[in-house]
């Protein structure tokens, strides 16, 4: 089963090992999110979309990265993302951040499903950080229902509506995590980062490939 989706927010250039270790995993990949700029930036950048190539060429879901500042962000500008994330990275998929877990929200986001799916979105990942009402489930096909450091996520308490589900529609993604810490959720990332840029560092299980 592919149980790792890795947000890694890195420049190619500059840890070009580390997008190595990503593209050698593919067998393993549930996706990698491509964040180049807080989403696709302003202009296409190269780097990453060379990188992009290389992980859809390996078979690897490549998930355009865009905030949705719990849905305070206009509709279009989240849009024009996912569209840029499309015609400059070949993205697949759409990783939205920042998604709102209050059920006065799903209209909104209902909305965002639509259009991201209509802009090519074969896979569409809502990144809660909690868990959220339970009809964001119909929503996407993947919601991450944990984003936060390791001594947190150990006291993790899941709502009893997720056991209607099956287990590989939800993720966690932990940061500040001791080597040999694993997750609990069926798609998952565990990393050693901490501060206010965690993701910059590769899940345990790719380490040793850097």
């Amino acid at each position: 089963m592919k149980t790792l989706l890795v947000p890694y927010y890195e420049h190619p250039a500059e840890q070009p090992d580390a997008w190595d270790a990503l593209v050698a995993a593919a067998p393993r990949l549930y996706g990698v999110v491509l964040n180049p700029a807080s989403g696709p930036g302003e202009a296409p950048d190269a780097a990453f979309a060379a990188a992009a190539l290389r992980l859809r060429e390996a078979g690897v879901r490549v998930l355009g990265y865009a905030d949705t500042d719990y849905a305070r962000r206009p509709h279009a500008e989240v849009v024009r993302d996912l569209l840029r994330h499309r015609d400059w990275y070949g993205a697949d998929g759409a990783f939205l951040d920042q998604v709102s877990a209050d059920p006065g929200a799903l209209p909104h986001y209902r909305r965002l499903a639509v259009a991201a799916r209509a802009a090519g979105s074969a896979s569409l990942v809502l990144n809660h950080g909690v868990h959220p009402d339970p009809g964001y489930a119909a929503l996407a096909d993947l919601l991450v229902t944990f984003e936060g450091p390791w001594d947190a996520y150990r006291t993790l308490d899941v709502p009893a509506w997720t056991e209607g589900h099956p287990p590989e529609r939800f993720c966690h993604l932990v940061y500040g995590a001791p080597p040999g810490a694993r997750a609990s959720a069926a798609v998952h990332c565990v990393v050693p980062g901490t501060g206010a840029h965690p993701w910059g560092t590769l899940p345990y299980p790719l380490e040793p490939a850097r």
